[in-house]
């Protein structure tokens, strides 16, 4: 829902329209930072509510291809007074402060089959929107030098082979649809077999002013062929989504973020990561995502101190300009440290040019066995784009991540 830049202003990368960019911090300084959130661009393809093909039941889905309404959602929906057909038709935008649901326990995201059409997600990219100034006080905790930017670098595709566990998020806020990015991790209850993903809070909740988005898909190596913004203007949904659509059938973050997260400033930032469990939009074959895609990575939640990471790989698709959201980038550097409030974990800071819609996605290290972990994601960066901060897990990140695999244990 947030953008990144480099000096004074900064915006949050991720959850809606851009990789949200965070508040700097450094050593004595006092900076003012506008903070965009990642994601979206206002206009819906389905300015009639409806979705672009049938919209069947939602929820879980059978081996006969059919989508069943698992009775948990139901009866959620049914707690909140939200009639199914209805939110299918279109009472899904209803932003009304009362049907926003907040509370952690209250995540509810029944399927729309079809409503992620290509052209609904390729337009799911605009960047500054609703940009505000925020005062953050620097010299928290510890902050290094502001590091020099480093050009993001573009995957080469197909995506599947050089970054199988990458994949675009997207979903719908008050201010319309949003992107930000996502990774494949492991599930310690299913090995070799997971659905979980990893992103950042604030691309499924909206914080302290808001509740959880609706209509959130993943979309695992999105466009994994690279193809131009032009090229995919009559692209299949194949074409664009060659692993299928996952719809999150659960999405969990961390009590922190729904407490002080905010679209603009570093407010809950060290706290701004989220798990999900995903389902197949159409059933499919039975097979799990980390099956479809071939791989998974394992999250360190004991990475080491800065001080002691050589270099550390974000990736994303960035959608602010010179971005245009269609195409995955990577950016490596060894990391620094930022502070945005003494109080909270001190989180990694790198130098990087990707923009608003990389918010959420990866950031991995190799361990000291060379294997490859996710030590972070993309949550916040200035304006001007020339850095990115991601929260440093540790044991609020475990208790969501596990937590997410445990309710999904026995299924």
């Amino acid at each position: 829902m947030r953008p990144i830049r480099p000096s004074v202003t900064a915006r949050r990368r991720g959850s809606a329209r851009r990789t949200g960019s965070p508040a700097l911090a450094a050593l004595a300084l006092v900076s003012a930072l506008a903070l965009t959130a990642t994601g979206c661009n206002g206009d819906d393809a389905h300015a009639d509510g409806k979705p672009s093909a049938s919209a069947d039941d939602a929820g879980g889905s059978g081996g006969d291809g059919k989508i069943k309404i698992p009775d948990d959602i139901r009866d959620k929906l049914k707690e909140h007074g939200i009639d199914l057909d209805k939110w299918k038709n279109g009472a899904w935008k209803n932003w009304d402060k009362d049907d926003w649901l907040r509370e952690a326990n209250d995540f509810i995201n029944p399927i729309i089959q079809g409503l992620w059409d290509p052209d609904r997600m390729r337009r799911a990219e605009d960047p500054d929107k609703g940009v505000d100034d925020n005062d953050i006080s620097g010299d928290q905790g510890v902050t290094d030098p502001t590091p020099a930017p480093v050009k993001a670098r573009a995957v080469a595709p197909p995506y599947h082979a050089n970054a199988a566990t990458a994949g675009k998020l997207f979903f719908d806020s008050p201010e319309g649809t949003m992107v930000c990015s996502a990774t494949v991790v492991e599930d310690p209850a299913h090995p070799g077999k997971s659905d979980l993903v990893w992103t950042a809070g604030h691309c499924v909740h909206a914080g302290k002013k808001g509740g959880w988005y609706r209509n959130i898909a993943f979309v695992p190596s999105y466009n994994n062929a690279g193809k131009s913004a032009a090229q995919l203007q009559n692209a299949t949904r194949e074409e664009v989504a060659p692993y299928g659509v996952w719809w999150v059938d659960w999405a969990q973050t961390s009590d922190q973020w729904i407490e002080q997260g905010g679209a603009t400033g570093g407010q809950g930032a060290s706290y701004d990561f989220a798990v999900m469990h995903v389902t197949p939009e159409k059933g499919g074959s039975g097979k799990s995502l980390e099956e479809t895609v071939g791989s998974a990575l394992p999250v360190n939640f004991d990475a080491p101190a800065v001080p002691k990471v050589e270099s550390i790989t974000a990736t994303g698709y960035p959608a602010a300009p010179p971005y245009d959201g269609q195409l995955l980038y990577q950016c490596q550097d060894k990391p620094g440290r930022l502070s945005v409030k003494a109080s909270d974990p001190t989180m990694y800071r790198i130098g990087c040019t990707m923009t608003g819609g990389s918010s959420g996605g990866g950031w991995v290290e190799r361990g000291a066995d060379g294997k490859p972990a996710l030590v972070s994601n993309t949550s916040i960066g200035p304006a001007t784009s020339g850095w990115l901060a991601g929260p440093r897990l540790g044991p609020v990140a475990k208790g969501v991540y596990d937590s997410v695999s445990k309710k999904f244990a026995g299924q």
